[in-house]
């Protein structure tokens, strides 16, 4: 999505757009609830007057009648309200929630740069949530609304100065807990992004906590995220006292105007100006106040943290793209070649590299510079364009190609491929289109997973626990390369994909490897001797560029570097 998307006030705009058949029968229902709630101190005066002071029993029964029929109503009205309004949020926050993860989600890309998975998971949690609490909040402050209007009009009709004073009152009421807002929404949004940090660097540290076992790094890690969780609480310290001192002043200041109207009902009543049933439903009034006023300060609220949150929200959906453009469709899985060609491809750490990949090939890419491989493998993937240079398939520049089409002809499995909390055989199933079943077995065999379902108790039905830690990182390596080979795409491209098996299976794997991508274009970014000693031509990159190419045996025998390289 280009810069200039969405901007924070269209999001919450749309949240409520989204909902406003909810949000507008919820406001009906609740105006109604707090219309009743506003009468019931009237009914009580008007029944002091004519019942009390009378002594009328009939019209004292006529009134209690009236008495339950407005808390029949206003109960009904607020159960209803109430239900209708969560949904609101609730179908506005998955909405949300939707949109992001298409965003995140875009063959394009571009939204997760610069961002850590975990803050981009809070994002779509509690920063969802939080803007779609703006459909449920919504009709609580427009009954809070109509609860002031029933009141004001009520006073009026007992006393216009009365009427006058909640008239004139509410409006800089409702300005000056706007401006008292603003320090809660800065606050809101610090809170939200140390939230995020923190849960990010919780996410990167769990994935990574074997590595930091190993390394016997524990304890910096575990240094990292104390400082990290220390600032979020900090954060949510901040915030939550500027929330304290957000509703405190609002409460003092509806306590004063409250306080106001009841001295100004008082004075009236002894002056004459208005009945004892007056004076009851004045100060009932003014009691009363007190919830509507309650409810604004509490919309007001939730509305300044949504600000904050749709303003991070905003920020993903208008990520720019990392690649642009590509319209064009490339041939069709069946009837691509699966020639790729890199003329003086430049990108990080390459440096005018030219690569011929011929169609049907087993080509070797070896490099011991892990950032020139990462950025190959972002080329091929056109996860980004080139700076400079490009890349082709069959003749046609990638940068020509729709990003979300091309991936359907070149697959590159990277290193760190992870799993899903799903049955083995689902896992592997997962790229294959169509779940071709004789794809999928050649697959396993190719890659020696069949092994590894044999040793799982259901075979490999056996659902894996989440990103496949039930599973060795031998087991789960082969588990991956499974899954790409059953994808079958015309050009495959395996980034280091058996660093974590033992020789004799690798072995194995390699020999295999030929036979299940005979016709096929494979790429393999590697030092693994095994697998090298299998393709059909080895490149060297060396300083971001090509430096040597030929076969394994003649580079073994002739060039120190790659020797040192793959037999070191």
């Amino acid at each position: 999505m280009p810069v200039g998307g969405p901007t924070g006030g269209l999001v919450l705009r749309r949240a409520i757009r989204g909902q406003r058949r909810r949000v507008a029968s919820a406001s009906l229902l609740g105006m109604t609830h707090q219309g009743c709630e506003a009468l019931v101190p009237v009914v009580i005066g008007a029944a002091i007057d004519t019942a009390v002071a009378t002594g009328s029993a009939q019209a004292l029964l006529r009134w209690l009648l009236v008495l339950g029929v407005l808390f029949l109503v206003l109960s009904t009205c607020y159960r209803t309200s109430a239900r209708i309004a969560e949904g609101a949020g609730e179908h506005a926050a998955h909405r949300l929630r939707l949109e992001l993860g298409a965003r995140v989600l875009d063959p394009r890309g571009g939204a997760d740069a610069n961002r850590l998975p975990g803050a981009l998971t809070s994002i779509a949690t509690n920063d969802a949530r939080r803007v779609g609490s703006v459909a449920t909040v919504l009709p609580y402050g427009c009954a809070a609304i109509a609860a002031l209007t029933v009141s004001a009009v009520a006073l009026l009709r007992i006393s216009v100065p009365l009427g006058l004073l909640v008239l004139l009152g509410i409006p800089p009421l409702l300005w000056l807990g706007h401006r008292i807002s603003r320090p809660l929404e800065r606050r809101s949004e610090a809170e939200q992004e140390s939230a995020a940090h923190a849960s990010g660097v919780a996410a990167d540290l769990v994935s990574g906590l074997r590595v930091l076992k190993g390394m016997g790094a524990e304890a910096a890690a575990v240094a990292r995220y104390r400082t990290t969780s220390q600032d979020s609480l900090a954060a949510a310290l901040r915030a939550a006292r500027s929330r304290a001192g957000h509703e405190g002043a609002l409460l003092a200041l509806t306590g004063v105007f409250i306080a106001a109207i009841g001295i100004a009902g008082a004075y009236l009543a002894m002056d004459g100006t208005i009945s004892v049933g007056d004076l009851v439903a004045a100060v009932g009034l003014a009691q009363f106040l007190l919830g509507p006023f309650q409810l604004l300060a509490y919309s007001n609220a939730e509305f300044a943290q949504a600000r904050a949150s749709a303003r991070r929200i905003a920020e993903v959906l208008a990520s720019p793209a990392a690649v642009d453009g590509g319209e064009r469709a490339p041939a069709g899985p069946e009837t691509a070649a699966g020639h790729i060609r890199l003329r003086d491809v430049r990108l990080g750490a390459l440096r005018g590299v030219d690569l011929d990949f011929p169609a049907g090939s087993l080509t070797g890419v070896v490099t011991r510079d892990p950032a020139a491989a990462h950025d190959l493998l972002l080329a091929l993937a056109r996860e980004t364009d080139p700076a400079g240079g490009r890349v082709e398939l069959d003749g046609v520049p990638l940068t020509e190609l729709d990003p979300d089409r091309l991936r359907r002809t070149i697959l590159v499995a990277h290193h760190d491929a992870d799993l899903f909390e799903a049955s083995l055989l689902d896992n592997v199933r997962a790229g294959a289109a169509g779940s071709d079943p004789q794809a999928v077995d050649a697959a396993l065999a190719a890659s020696a997973a069949d092994e590894v379902a044999a040793l799982l108790p259901n075979g490999a039905d056996t659902v894996l626990a989440e990103r496949g830690r039930s599973l060795s990182g031998g087991q789960r390596q082969r588990v991956a390369l499974a899954r790409a080979l059953a994808a079958d795409r015309p050009v495959l491209v395996l980034h280091d994909p058996t660093t974590a098996v033992d020789t004799v299976t690798e072995s194995r794997i390699a020999a295999r490897l030929r036979e299940v991508r005979r016709g096929r274009t494979t790429v393999l970014v590697t030092t693994s001797p095994a697998l090298l000693a299998e393709t059909d031509r080895v490149v060297v990159l060396d300083g971001g560029t090509v430096a040597a190419a030929g076969a394994h045996t003649e580079l073994v025998t002739a060039d120190e570097a790659y020797r040192t390289a793959v037999l070191a």
